[in-house]
């Protein structure tokens, strides 16, 4: 069982923690507090596996699941399925106008700005552009979910086994009586060395 560490490790915690990045870049403050969740189940998983308890890595697997969804809203956000909008202002709570990072600084994106001096009231403001982009940034941000579900998939496989593991150790364990701290023949041993002594005497 020492090698089953692996799904909580490295992989899904350096993917959580690029994704958090980027989303603090962006000001997207609903993935970040999944983010951050999510981190936190990922190390309580890996705690589980490493200290034997059953129970935080079925967590952790649960956890995987409503991961998984959230990640699929988040794919269905960005290819507007079911009358949902990218340029809606959901992912920040409706508490401020920034999108995804990634929508201005992706892979050859070129970022302009034009100043509004001319209409009245804009004169501190500048209107952005962005042009050149390879990739339009909602492809981006799906296949980081995309990749996020893969790796919850992954996951929650592995977890389910290692929980069977640790099941079946405990079943045979206890079926030895390993986990009876006063077995009856050291109960029984005691008096019949003190009978013996006794005799002898």
């Amino acid at each position: 069982p020492g090698s089953c560490n692996s799904p909580f490790s490295s992989p899904s915690q350096l993917a959580a923690l690029e994704r958090q990045v980027f989303d603090f870049l962006g000001y997207q403050w609903a993935p970040i507090l999944a983010n951050f969740l999510h981190i936190i189940i990922v190390i309580l998983g890996l705690f589980g596996t490493i200290q034997y308890r059953p129970r935080y890595i079925v967590v952790y697997a649960i956890w995987t699941a409503i991961w998984v969804t959230w990640n699929i809203f988040i794919i269905c956000f960005y290819l507007e399925v079911g009358g949902l909008s990218k340029d809606s202002e959901l992912l920040t709570f409706n508490i401020s106008r920034h999108q995804s990072w990634w929508s201005e600084n992706g892979p050859g994106c070129v970022r302009k700005e034009a100043s509004m001096s001319g209409i009245k009231g804009l004169d501190s403001h500048s209107y952005i552009s962005v042009i050149g982009c390879a990739l339009e940034y909602r492809y981006i941000e799906v296949m980081h979910s995309s990749f996020q579900i893969l790796i919850a998939l992954v996951g929650f496989v592995y977890a389910c086994y290692v929980v069977s593991v640790f099941t079946e150790e405990e079943d045979s364990f206890d079926f030895i009586g390993g986990f009876d701290p006063f077995p009856l023949y050291h109960v029984n041993e005691k008096p019949t060395n003190l009978l013996f002594k006794q005799t002898y005497l």
